[in-house]
């Protein structure tokens, strides 16, 4: 049976029974000895397939400079992934693990840090990030890079910090190079059509080259997160792309965390809640929570405050699958002020109604979504 997602297959499958028939028994006893004569990458490739990516390059970045990279993970499968941490094989990077426990469809990170102020040079690291559940696994991430010494930013990024929409802001990082031969910014780029930037004539003296970079935030940027770079063209043969991080976050006047609601797999006939937290800079209502499927209720409320904690539930029908929809908060402040929110869910069957219970149906678009391990 499909359901939208992979179901990995072991002993666990039946914790659940006191005594499981001897057929599957003996089927189970078959895996597990393919299981142990195959290789390491082979045992634990289902894991490196949550990873969007496992390698990622740095390039030249500037000493003191905040260079982070974001590895995703996705957890592809019905059962819950742990992660219990990730080890560096250098003081060069330093990684973090955001989310340590993922259920279906949740998404986590793994974060490594380029230690700019510590090492310079040609660096790299493997990072192994270790899962102990639903089955042991190592992945290994790798990060590599070149950590120039003559090339600073004051400050080490462009820190938008919190803006509110439809303002823009304006920042301004000093950047010095360190040398004796005049060193000179050609071209600075930026993949974000919400950026502009201005770069002051260089000051050239024996010892160093020094140019004022203002970047202005423009007020038509929509909100949310900016999380972007600033590419330095250079006339450096060692080094012609230098990046410089940008990070903010542009605040409406209604917020909604979070705006992508995942509720996990539900049961049919069962229930689950779970919260949305709108925020305001000044005292509102909310006057209706709107949905076009009715197995989503949420209540509205009446009372004015900053700050609204609305939980939103969840009615499993009887078609398995994954379910998608929309939710229209409405307050009074006026239309349209408050972010949409998307809501996801998916239905399917325990172990125990897959035995004995009646069957559900399963819907067209969970078999097309589903996909099974070997």
């Amino acid at each position: 049976m499909n359901t939208g997602h992979t179901r990995l297959s072991g002993a666990r499958w039946w914790a659940g029974l006191a005594r499981p028939p001897v057929r599957c028994l003996s089927m189970l006893l078959v895996a597990g000895l393919t299981m142990s004569t195959a290789g390491p990458a082979e045992a634990q490739e289902w894991a490196t397939k949550m990873f969007s990516v496992t390698s990622h390059n740095f390039g030249t970045v500037a000493r003191g400079s905040k260079t982070e990279f974001h590895f995703t993970l996705r957890n592809l499968y019905k059962e819950p992934v742990h992660v219990v941490g990730v080890r560096t094989s250098c003081g060069c990077t330093s990684p973090v693990v955001t989310k340590h426990d993922l259920k279906t469809h949740e998404i986590g990170e793994v974060i490594a840090a380029f230690n700019t102020r510590t090492f310079l040079g040609q660096h790299g690291a493997t990072l192994t990030v270790t899962i102990d559940k639903p089955y042991f696994a190592e992945v290994q991430l790798r990060v590599a890079g070149n950590i120039r010494g003559d090339v600073t930013f004051d400050p080490p990024f462009v820190d938008l910090g919190n803006v509110d929409l439809g303002k823009g802001a304006e920042r301004k990082v000093r950047v010095t190079h360190i040398g004796t031969t005049p060193w000179e910014i050609k071209d600075v780029r930026s993949a974000n059509s919400s950026f502009e930037v201005h770069l002051s004539k260089p000051t050239h003296s024996a010892s160093q080259s020094v140019y004022d970079l203002t970047l202005r935030l423009l007020p038509e940027a929509p909100a949310g997160y900016v999380k972007g770079q600033l590419i330095l063209v250079t006339d450096d043969p060692r080094a012609v792309q230098i990046p410089m991080d940008v990070e903010g976050r542009i605040v409406a006047e209604v917020t909604v965390s979070p705006q992508l609601l995942a509720l996990g797999a539900v049961a049919p006939g069962k229930s689950v809640t779970k919260n949305i937290v709108v925020r305001a800079n000044r005292p509102f209502c909310v006057t209706g929570v709107l949905c076009a499927d009715e197995c989503f209720t949420c209540q509205p409320k009446g009372t004015s405050a900053t700050v609204h904690i609305l939980p939103v539930t969840f009615l499993a029908g009887e078609t398995l699958g994954r379910i998608e929809r929309q939710l229209k908060i409405t307050t009074d402040l006026g239309e349209g002020a408050v972010p949409g929110v998307t809501v996801q869910a998916v239905v399917e069957e325990t172990l125990e109604q897959s035995i004995g219970g009646k069957p559900a149906v399963v819907s067209p678009v969970a078999e097309e979504q589903a996909s099974t391990l070997p």
